[in-house]
């Protein structure tokens, strides 16, 4: 169902390659059994904190799904399925969404998972320091009026509400602890592990135990695990080479030979798209890309194969839309609405007044690779666009947003549905920085936003294509987005989490 799917981390591509910590060498594997032993896993990035209000996801989830559970869960299906939530449901114009809790929850504090400790949760969530508070924007209140029931009353409908309970706005922790001076450091929640911070070295290496009375025994596959900071490519792939870990995230595709060789399995995935965001559409800082002709010949102008086997040694899909096969915008038709046409690209600037060529001014970092920018340019010349590069060095998010760039190339996750809109298409999105407004798009939005399922649905499709139509974006291809597990270890993948989730390792038998 479409705004039933699971969440995923509306974060930056290029914020996860900003990495700290070093690996640290554990024991590993499981003993095979399907219980027991010692599951050990490499991860790009630490937590800055342990506290729920501060929590991210993404890379990483892991630290904090081993500790605390979720309201609901997001299956490698692609479903939402009960978790600390038993049932949910909506009224009718899916305003209120009323959540049923389970009655048998313990915190590994001994205190007991009821309705107000969730509130209380979900509270302290909105006005946090996650960087995914405003997920919960438009909530008016979070009430309890019984032990087992939670409800939470929107100002507006949120479609992708219960995506959100099934990541970081959703972690509970124990109610008890909320008021604890340690809580940054040392969390209390139910999930399937206790964080050991006697074995826990900070940004380098987290230990977990198994918990003992965890209400879900069935999903608790090791008795102890331990996830390693690796700081970067080398240090992950030493790892894999010297057997000191179960599961790696790989923070790029560009060792995949060598961690098959070390008899490791590549497990993949696709959540980021790169490309241009062509973000200035009204033409307030450069007036040519007001004209739709203007964005069309950008995106004619891209051999997006030869790119993706440049780039990312094939390994990813050529795609012309922003919305990912896990949204029900979602159109096949779309990934290659634009084919590698340079006559084409110099035709439309020509239409548009622009035979001699125009000039486009675009940020650079060192983080997104420099081949990348070269070949980038290189195309846009061969059309008769020049490129003016800067590098605005750490500052090159807040000067995309502040906006100080009419474009620029960029690697972003794709949301699903009703996440992508606001992450970059409503004039209100974080990757709408010109506030750039259309009004037959508002009105594709408030349909999804007010209506039933099926028109949710059906109006995504037609605002996708019209997206890809208008050539807001000039994406260029999914990355395939990987990670390794030794021989002795098994995961499922999220369509929509970079970050497998931690019950779904399990040992080979």
């Amino acid at each position: 169902m479409m705004f039933r799917w699971k969440a995923t981390a509306a974060t930056l591509a290029i914020a996860a390659l900003a990495l700290t910590g070093c690996a640290g060498a554990t024991e590993g594997g499981g003993t095979g059994d399907g219980s027991g032993g010692t599951l050990t896993l490499g991860a790009i990035t630490p937590p800055t904190t342990f506290d729920p209000a501060g929590s991210e996801w993404g890379n990483r989830a892991p630290y904090y799904q081993a500790v605390f559970d979720t309201l609901l869960l997001a299956t490698p299906e692609g479903t939402i399925e009960p978790w600390l939530a038993t049932d949910w449901s909506y009224n009718d114009d899916n305003t209120v969404l009323t959540l049923t809790l389970r009655d048998d929850v313990t915190f590994s504090d001994d205190s007991k998972l009821t309705a107000q400790v969730v509130v209380d949760n979900l509270t302290r969530f909105k006005s946090g320091t996650s960087p995914d508070a405003n997920y919960f924007a438009d909530v008016a209140s979070f009430e309890a009026p019984d032990d087992t029931t939670v409800v939470i009353t929107l100002n507006a409908p949120n479609p992708a509400l219960l995506n959100y309970l099934t990541r970081d706005p959703g972690l509970v922790a124990s109610g008890e602890s909320l008021a604890n001076d340690d809580l940054a450091t040392d969390p209390i929640g139910s999930g399937p592990y206790i964080l050991d911070t006697a074995a826990t070295v900070t940004g380098t290496s987290y230990t977990y135990t198994k918990n003992p009375d965890y209400w879900n025994p069935d999903v608790q596959h090791y008795d102890k695990l331990v996830i390693n900071v690796l700081a970067d490519a080398t240090a992950s792939l030493n790892a894999i080479k010297a057997g000191e870990a179960n599961g790696v995230k790989l923070a790029s595709n560009d060792n995949l030979a060598e961690v098959e060789g070390a008899g490791w399995t590549v497990n993949a995935n696709e959540l980021d798209f790169q490309g241009l965001l062509l973000l200035d559409r009204a033409g307030t800082m450069n007036p040519a890309l007001a004209d739709v002709r203007v964005r069309q010949a950008l995106n004619y102008a891209f051999d997006r194969d030869g790119l993706l086997q440049a780039l990312q040694a094939g390994n990813g899909t050529v795609t012309t839309q922003v919305f990912p096969k896990s949204s029900a915008a979602y159109d096949p038709e779309l990934d290659d609405y634009y084919t590698y046409d340079p006559k084409k690209a110099k035709e439309l600037l020509a239409e548009a007044g622009y035979a001699d060529g125009l000039t486009l001014s675009m940020p650079s970092s060192t983080l997104l690779g420099a081949s990348t920018y070269t070949l980038i340019e290189q195309q846009l010349n061969d059309v008769g666009v020049k490129v003016e590069y800067t590098d605005p060095g750490n500052n090159f998010i807040a000067d995309l947003l502040a906006p100080k760039y009419p474009a620029s190339f960029m690697a972003l996750e794709q949301n699903p549905d009703w996440q992508l809109i606001q992450f970059m298409i409503a004039p209100t999105a974080i990757f709408n920085p010109f506030g750039y407004d259309d009004p037959k798009v508002d009105e594709y939005i408030s349909q999804i936003q007010f209506g039933d399922e099926k028109t949710q649905e059906s109006v995504a499709k037609e605002l996708n294509k019209y997206i890809v139509e208008q050539a807001w974006f000039a994406p260029f291809y999914r990355v395939q987005g990987s990670f390794a597990t030794d021989a002795n270890t098994t995961v499922e993948m999220l369509p929509t989490n970079a970050y497998p989730a931690i019950y779904d390792f399990t040992p080979k038998s």
